[in-house]
């Protein structure tokens, strides 16, 4: 049998993969074939353990040779039991049954005299001891603690420690021995007595008990104190020196320890403050030992209850790290400023400028911590200076960037703009920059501005327009465009001067016509730049004055009846026929009245916004601020909804998309418009129930929507097809198909009252012979929703036999939804086969 070295040369030798694998395998059942001979040659055993921890490092099976290990443990030889505690580390873990035969050789070697073999057993216990071992064990590990060895004294914290975190009842048998550690001499067993305490005092937190624990050992931190002192005082210590500092790592123990006893508490707070101060000072920080000792101190200045002068002290440290060349160094500083910022804000703004200097860096890591951190800087007074920095950075950004980027730029201009003409401004860069990043919300917040500013719609408008000549490239800003001009066309044909702003030429009509075909003929018009352009081309048939141009966009709606898109060709045909009916279509086509955010929601976003920044510190970090939440400041909503309430939910967090639509739905309540609206991306108050005809209408009502609805004239009944008028009430208890496939129909009945929908779900199996086992249905909800989902009566169906299931859907506030939207998860197994789950969508038929 070849030795452990030239195995490893054989391996290495091998130049295809198969090769390795017919080394491997050739070698494997040598090893195999060893072991079944029961060898008693030691040296033997211990090569074919040595070449199984080496198979075992690359990938191999080795399982068959944890017997072995513990053979190995049995030997009174050191080398024999080295080998077999290795081993036992790295081919058992605490899962494994075998492991229980290790418990007796470790309890023998825990008292062994040779401190070597001792260490051996405290570092495997403290690498798999498993909940039994911890409870059969611990009496040793406890006496060892006592133990006058140094070596022993360490590795015994270090077990203890696991055997903690394993079993915590067990914590209270170390409590008074890793007091008398924290007094120890030797530096060693004082750093690992230190991390004793630190993990007996952070599990004491999370419990959320009574941190008894913190309290027994907060008078220990004068001794701290005292003891930090002298180690950032003393001169040169041969044995503890690295790099011109004395032992850096006691010194992040201590600071770590200091935290986590000062926090929460001003009485050890001040006992902690002046080191704190003298090790910020006096602590080189030219190398990478002196900053690792400051970034702890930083940590602990922030964390307990420190002055304000101190915590300014620690956030002049970070800005010192971001003009460090390491990149490490200069993440870690900005990954820490994000915390800091909403507890000393103005002390961070110093570094404002160093900040900016960051969104240019090469790392992409730095550029993206740079980015978070900025937007937290905005605020009233230096939202011109960080916008101006953020459209710069904008041009030359990555396209991962740009998404939250356009996002963070619309909500913070939304937010802090000092006038609406910057405002204004600031988004028609964003389009130009990055329209095809633009969300939707960002968007219709922009449009729903200059609806509402009757003085900037002309200048918007003679903006878009020269925008959109020199490119179409961008989707965002061809969707802003098409609208304004659409809804303000008329405005462009005046021309003239806004302000300082150079002379604007008045627009011919011929040419708006020709920068709507131009864009519709292009590759840049997908399905939603072409619904927005024809909604937009059929608003300008009663802006326009030309007959002649009038006529070229009644042909340009004419090409789209054959469109592909249905919604397009719809919209298309129905546009078409309102041309016979002059009188109507100017009534229909009038300019929209400007879109409202009713007062609760302004005053529930207002008071949201201002309880996430007053429990910054506390619950949610500023680097914690989704985007979600953002969009949801900017259209006046309530972040801290509760999503769908249901007892089984669809599995995973749903995507951007599903996120948007929940936000954006019909049933939302917010100030957006339907997913598919291609008129504006403003709603016109409260939503209200649509069907895909009504919407066409909705988005051209003159008037704004009303819970009341509007009558239609007969004519334009019949024109539209019934379009404005009402769609027939659905008898109450009438059953709607969800799911029908596979023997398997779901049908939903909707009962409505005023405080909720109950909805009665049927399942039937419709196969004349087969059984269907293992039904059963989960539903989702949007976030502004709340489910209640009952069992199902029955998981077992026989053909041609039913169950049913309850659920019950409110609103989070207001009355429960006009139209249901569920997604929903139905699982069965068929024939006594495995159960297969499918995921559906259905919304409820208007």
């Amino acid at each position: 049998m070849s030795s452990l070295k030239q195995f490893i040369r054989n391996v290495r030798a091998a130049k295809t993969i198969a090769d390795e694998r017919a080394v491997v395998q050739k070698e494997s059942a040598a090893i195999r074939a060893s072991f079944r001979e029961e060898s008693h040659n030691s040296d033997v055993r211990r090569n074919n353990v040595a070449k199984l921890l080496y198979l075992f490092t690359l990938g191999e099976r080795t399982h068959f040779g944890q017997i072995e290990c513990l053979k190995l443990l049995a030997s009174p030889r050191f080398a024999d039991k080295r080998l077999g505690y290795l081993g036992t580390m790295l081919l058992l873990d605490e899962n494994q049954e075998v492991l229980t035969l290790v418990t007796n050789s470790l309890s023998n070697d825990l008292k062994h005299s040779n401190q070597y073999i001792v260490g051996l057993a405290l570092c495997t216990l403290g690498n798999i001891a498993s909940v039994e071992m911890a409870r059969d064990l611990f009496p040793e590990v406890e006496t060892i603690l006592s133990s006058s060895n140094p070596y022993i004294r360490r590795k015994a914290a270090l077990c203890a420690m696991r055997i903690c975190r394993k079993v915590p009842d067990l914590q209270e048998h170390f409590l008074e021995k890793a007091k008398l550690l924290l007094n120890d001499r030797n530096h060693g067993v004082l750093l690992t007595g230190l991390t004793l305490v630190i993990n007996m005092c952070e599990m004491d937190e999370e419990e959320g008990g009574e941190q008894g624990v913190v309290e027994m050992f907060r008078p220990v931190t004068g001794s701290l104190v005292k003891l930090l002192k002298n180690l950032s005082q003393s001169g040169y210590a041969p044995e503890h020196d690295v790099t011109g500092i004395t032992d850096p790592f006691l010194q992040v123990k201590i600071l770590h320890l200091l935290r986590v006893l000062g926090r929460g508490d001003p009485q050890t707070s001040e006992q902690i403050n002046d080191i704190l101060a003298q090790v910020a000072t006096n602590t080189e920080s030219s190398k990478n030992v002196g900053n690792s000792i400051l970034y702890e101190a930083v940590l602990t200045i922030l964390d307990i209850e420190a002055d304000s002068g101190l915590r300014v002290l620690g956030v002049n440290i970070l800005g010192k790290f971001l003009t460090n060349k390491d990149n490490n160094i200069r993440y870690v500083a900005l990954n820490t400023l994000i915390k800091v910022v909403a507890i000393e804000p103005n002390a961070v703004q110093r570094h404002r400028n160093t900040i900016l200097d960051c969104l240019r860096d090469p790392d992409i890591s730095i550029r993206r911590r740079a980015l978070d951190l900025s937007f937290t800087l905005i605020n009233e007074s230096n939202v011109r200076v960080l916008i101006r920095e953020l459209l710069s950075f904008l041009e030359v950004a990555d396209n991962e960037f740009k998404p939250i980027l356009t996002s963070q730029i619309g909500v913070a201009a939304d937010r802090y703009a000092p006038n609406k003409r910057w405002h204004v401004d600031t988004m028609l860069r964003t389009l130009k920059l990055a329209g095809n990043y633009v969300k939707e919300q960002i968007l219709s917040s922009f449009v729903r501005l200059i609806a509402t500013t009757p003085e900037l719609q002309k200048y918007c408008a003679q903006k878009l327009y020269a925008a959109l000549k020199e490119d179409i490239s961008q989707e965002g800003l061809n969707l802003a465009g098409a609208w304004v001009i659409g809804e303000y066309g008329d405005a462009l044909l005046r021309g003239g001067q806004y302000e300082e702003e150079e002379l604007v030429q008045p627009v011919r009509e011929g040419e708006i016509v020709d920068l709507f075909t131009a864009i519709l003929n292009s590759s840049y018009a997908v399905q939603a730049v072409t619904q927005y352009i024809i909604t937009s081309a059929m608003k300008l048939t009663s802006r326009l004055q030309e007959p002649a141009q009038v006529d070229r966009l009644r042909r340009l709606l004419l090409n789209r009846q054959a469109d592909l898109d249905i919604e397009i060709q719809q919209r298309s045909v129905e546009y078409g026929n309102l041309f016979g009916y002059d009188e109507i279509r100017r009534g229909v086509l009038e300019r929209m009245p400007p879109p409202e955010i009713r007062e609760e929601q302004r005053v529930l976003g207002e008071a949201t916004t201002k309880k996430r920044q007053s429990k910054v510190p506390a619950k949610k970090k500023p680097n914690q601020i989704t985007e979600q939440d953002m969009l949801l400041d900017l259209m006046g909503g309530d972040s801290t909804m509760p999503s769908a309430d249901t007892n089984a939910g669809v599995n995973g967090t749903q995507h951007n998309a599903d996120l948007l639509a929940d936000i954006l739905g019909g049933d939302s309540g917010l100030s957006s418009p339907p997913p598919q609206s291609t008129s504006s991306p403003v709603a016109n108050g409260a939503p209200k129930p649509q069907s895909n005809m009504n919407s066409i209408m909705d988005l051209f009502d003159s008037q704004p929507s009303s819970s009341t609805p509007q009558p239609q004239s007969s004519a334009a009944n019949d024109i539209m097809g019934g379009m404005g008028s009402p769609p027939p009430q659905q008898p109450q208890q009438q059953a709607h198909t969800a799911y029908n496939k596979n023997d398997l129909l779901l049908t939903f009945t909707v009962q409505r009252s005023p405080q909720a929908v109950q909805v009665t779900a049927r399942f039937r199996n419709t196969s004349n012979f087969e059984q269907l086992g293992g039904v059963n249905l989960q539903a989702a909800v949007p976030k502004t929703q709340k489910l209640q989902l009952q069992a199902i009566s029955s998981s077992e169906l026989d053909a041609g036999q039913e169950a049913s299931q309850l659920m019950r859907v409110t609103s989070v506030q207001g009355p429960p939804p006009p139209k249901l939207r569920l997604r929903l998860k139905v699982t069965y197994g068929k024939g006594g086969g495995a159960p297969s789950t499918e995921q559906v969508d259905w919304s409820e038929p208007t």
